[in-house]
């Protein structure tokens, strides 16, 4: 009998694709696979529909319960008072109290049998923890962010991030395992919760990246250095005002394309800045696309932006999947100097320039660089894409989380039985 997986994500399938990555990989490996996600946004229902009909395992999607945000609202406030009058806050109740599907997702694995629980985000964690207790199974966890390190200040902020400690801290020591996005964000929950921690990066799979690397502008001086930004949300806290202020500043001619959906409306602050900057010409907000769609709709560039900023520490020390999609794409990556990204750039080599978000004249410098400098970029474009090739693509990256799980279940079955 193989051995059984079942993952707990709130969102839905479509919205993570490092779920589907790591679904792939432990079914490429033998192990029968179960997704219990979620079925809440509408403008994705179709795109699950076409996924969950192609995987090769088992998806189970569970709607969004009646009355989730009444019953998240009333724990809130008896958190509040608990925490209020010096009392301790149960890990059931910080689940309820930080929202999200806990309960439709604990409700939904309960009825799936496995050998190990592997939890997504907060609210898979505390859906996940007590069916793994009950089960006797083994629980696994994948950070794709540092979530108790998500906060960015203020009173409401502060008490979300004790909730999701409270979370943390109760399920992350019991994990079988525990797998991190990136090396800070492992060594952020190593050093807070003393637990062992392995970085599997967010990367791509080689199948995603174009056949041959794109020419990119023509080789010399390019008339126009073709700057690209994507995300689900287009958002004024990403590092785009300072990008936008020092494209003004050049020598060389930048344009840039951002992509994203803007809900919030920041693509239409951004337009007025680049209006104001006299820029405006050389700016333009794209529509969202597919995430498989995202290496190939980056390729037609010359560098890609990962502008992360300080805001908190979970940015501090996060590497988005706009890097990798980058280099897989062939493209050179322009990162702010967070520490993350910073530690990561020696790797990069050339395919990567770091710059300070608070001095746009050194983001334009850089800029002008590989803009002005006969063959930079395309130095930069061959770096990006061999590392594409040779380092950072998913199926170079998926052996460490295969070998994450397998030391588990070793570890499993060198342990006395227990009743299931």
């Amino acid at each position: 009998m193989p051995k059984t997986v079942c993952i707990v994500s709130p969102g839905n399938l479509a919205s993570n694709p490092r779920l589907l990555k790591e679904a792939d990989a432990l079914h490429g490996a033998g192990y029968a696979v179960t997704a219990v996600v979620c079925d809440y946004t509408e403008e994705l229902r179709g795109t699950d529909d076409e996924i969950a009909a192609r995987v090769p395992w088992t998806v189970v999607r569970v709607p969004r319960p009646f009355g989730e945000r009444v019953v998240t609202m009333a724990s809130r406030r008896l958190a509040r008072l608990v925490d209020a009058a010096g009392g301790r806050i149960t890990p059931g109740l910080a689940g309820r109290a930080h929202g999200g599907p806990v309960s439709t997702l604990r409700r939904a694995a309960q009825g799936i049998r496995a050998d190990v629980y592997i939890a997504h985000y907060v609210a898979g964690l505390a859906a996940a923890a007590p069916v793994a207790r009950r089960r006797g199974a083994m629980l696994g966890f994948d950070a794709e962010d540092f979530h108790s390190g998500e906060g960015t200040g203020g009173a409401d902020e502060d008490f979300r991030m004790k909730l999701i400690e409270t979370i943390e801290r109760a399920a992350l020591p019991s994990c079988a395992y525990v797998t991190a996005a990136a090396p800070l964000i492992a060594k952020a929950y190593s050093d807070r919760y003393g637990i062992t921690s392995t970085a599997v990066l967010n990367v791509f799979p080689l199948d995603m990246a174009p056949a041959a690397p794109s020419p990119g502008s023509a080789p010399g001086r390019p008339a126009e250095l073709r700057a690209y930004w994507f995300s689900q949300t287009i958002g004024l806290d990403r590092g785009l005002q300072p990008f936008l202020q020092a494209m003004a500043r050049t020598k060389s001619r930048v344009r840039l394309d951002v992509r994203g959906g803007d809900q919030a409306g920041a693509g239409a602050r951004l337009t007025a800045l680049a209006r104001s900057l006299d820029i405006a010409d050389r700016f333009s907000i794209l529509p969202k696309a597919a995430p498989e769609e995202m290496v190939r709709l980056a390729a037609a560039y010359d560098i890609g932006l990962s502008l992360e900023t300080d805001v908190s520490e979970n940015r501090r020390v996060c590497l988005t999947n706009k890097i990798f999609t980058y280099l897989l794409a062939g493209v050179p990556v322009v990162m702010s100097d967070t520490p993350a990204q910073s530690a990561l750039a020696p790797d990069l080599g050339v395919a990567a320039a770091v710059v300070p978000l608070n001095d746009p004249d050194a983001i334009a410098a850089t800029l002008d660089r590989l803009g002005d400098t006969p063959g930079a970029l395309t130095e930069a474009r061959g770096a990006a894409w061999r590392l594409g090739r040779e380092r950072y693509n998913w199926d170079r990256e998926k052996s460490i989380l295969l070998e994450v799980v397998a030391a588990a279940f070793s570890r499993r079955e060198r342990e006395p039985a227990c009743p299931r």
